[in-house]
């Protein structure tokens, strides 16, 4: 098909910039890697995934940065407009800055790999390659799809007592990602499900009948290995994402879909008797942090006062990227455990070592200091408010709401979850991913029904 010239898209802020141009035939080839970055999570990690390991996942995402990089220099085309431009080049600058002044840059350098990987390049990337509202669902069925088959497993190893170590039982929900990724399930469960409701609150025109139902049985589906993750920061990000985007619905809609969770809820959780008095314990524990708290959160306070510890000490800079470990001892207090116990899900066990301080906004400001903390919020502000003002202007969410709907609750659950965790594991990168489709979705030209030959940038 020849390439042709249309009138030029314009972007934020009336900046002429969009998808680059091409035909559909080789952008569609781009979601290749893509999808394949989210399906390969679904496959379990020899050694666990520990630190340091390269997961096939990560591979698929350094073959879609490369693949885009490739298609960008063969069309000559300016590919992200400026707003994007501006909000991704922010957290690079940090990332920089914190790397050439860490005592030791050369032993940064990888977490700035890993940084530029999760918070530049993979978004970036996704932003450029899904070019209409098709492509964008494909993704998001694509988290669904890993999010069932995570959680089908998750909910098996609770039901045979084949899971990771949990008050004395291997019970503990965690997938193929196995008892030192306690949070990897969680998380794709939690994505999973925000990309179902989405699609169950804002079906597109033209769907099928059973399409809504089903989406809302995904939904109702996946609290089941959600709730046996007992990943406390999880249920707390989902929560806060599901109801803002229910309220984004509409009153009206807002009531019908709160009634229809709640039931599913009550068949699968309740009725079904799956966990609950264990999920009931751990959702207490969440008002008892501060009158009797566990081990496990004695030790998260005590490593947030090392963090701030640490940026006490190097205020602009912080201490340099991958720095916290190295710092930790010589900041935390004496109330600190050895590490956290592991075992389970066909591992034997093992003392894991504690080092993050698991907030993603402290190890920031540790590690980087003030210098890279505001510019991460600013980049991360930027697009959360970005892609929840698109939502709410008719306009730009005509016939791709539950894009705009995923995008703005994959964000927002995304923001909420990093105060209780960071980046570490297999499951980061499908963080580059979220962060992607929001992007996409807030600083980019609006979604079209089928991709354009062609725009000028």
């Amino acid at each position: 098909m020849a390439v042709t010239a249309p009138a030029a898209v314009t972007g934020p802020a009336g900046t002429a910039a969009g998808p680059p141009r091409g035909g559909a035939g080789g952008h569609r080839l781009l979601l290749v890697p893509l999808l394949a970055t989210v399906l390969l999570l679904a496959l379990p990690l020899g050694d666990g995934g520990g630190p340091g390991t390269v997961a096939p996942a990560d591979i698929a995402s350094g073959a879609l940065v490369l693949a885009c990089l490739v298609q960008l220099l063969r069309e000559r085309a300016r590919p992200l407009t400026r707003a994007a431009a501006v909000v991704f080049a922010l957290p690079a600058a940090g990332f920089a800055v914190a790397t050439v002044t860490a005592a030791d840059p050369a032993a940064a350098l990888p977490g700035l790999v890993r940084y530029l990987q999760v918070f530049v390049l993979v978004p970036c990337a996704v932003a450029l390659v899904l070019r209409d509202a098709r492509a964008f669902r494909a993704v998001t069925g694509s988290l669904v799809v890993l999010a069932l088959a995570q959680g089908a497993l998750g909910t098996y190893q609770y039901a045979t007592g084949t899971g990771a170590s949990y008050m004395g039982a291997d019970i503990r929900a965690v997938g193929t990602f196995g008892p030192t990724d306690v949070m990897g399930m969680a998380t794709v469960v939690s994505y999973g499900l925000l990309a179902a409701l989405a699609l169950a609150l804002r079906t597109p025109p033209g769907s099928p009948a059973w399409l809504r139902p089903a989406a809302f049985a995904a939904a109702g589906a996946l609290l089941v290995p959600l709730g046996l993750s007992f990943s406390r920061g999880s249920w707390i990000a989902t929560a806060a994402a599901a109801l803002a985007m229910i309220v984004l619905t509409g009153v009206r809609q807002a009531a019908k879909a709160l009634a229809v969770l709640a039931a599913l809820a009550v068949v699968l959780a309740g009725g079904l008797g799956i966990g609950s008095e264990m999920i009931s314990q751990r959702i207490d524990s969440i008002t008892r942090v501060t009158a009797a708290p566990d081990r496990s959160v004695t030790d998260r306070y005590t490593m947030w006062a090392a963090a701030a510890a640490m940026w006490r000490e190097q205020p602009a800079t912080g201490v340099g990227l991958k720095g916290f470990p190295a710092h930790r001892d010589g900041h935390a207090s004496i109330g600190l455990s050895a590490g956290s116990d592991t075992a389970g899900a066909g591992r034997a066990y093992a003392k894991q070592p504690l080092l993050s301080p698991h907030n993603m906004y402290l190890l920031i400001l540790a590690e980087q200091g003030l210098i890279g903390l505001t510019a991460f919020l600013a980049s991360w502000t930027a697009v959360l408010a970005g892609a929840i003002r698109r939502l709410l202007r008719p306009r730009g969410a005509a016939g791709a709401a539950d894009c705009g709907l995923a995008a703005a609750g994959l964000m927002l659950w995304q923001t909420v979850d990093f105060l209780y965790a960071d980046i570490g594991g297999p499951s980061t990168v499908l963080t580059g991913v979220i962060a992607g489709l929001a992007a996409r979705w807030a600083l980019m030209p609006p979604l079209t029904a089928t991709a354009p030959d062609a725009v000028r940038g």
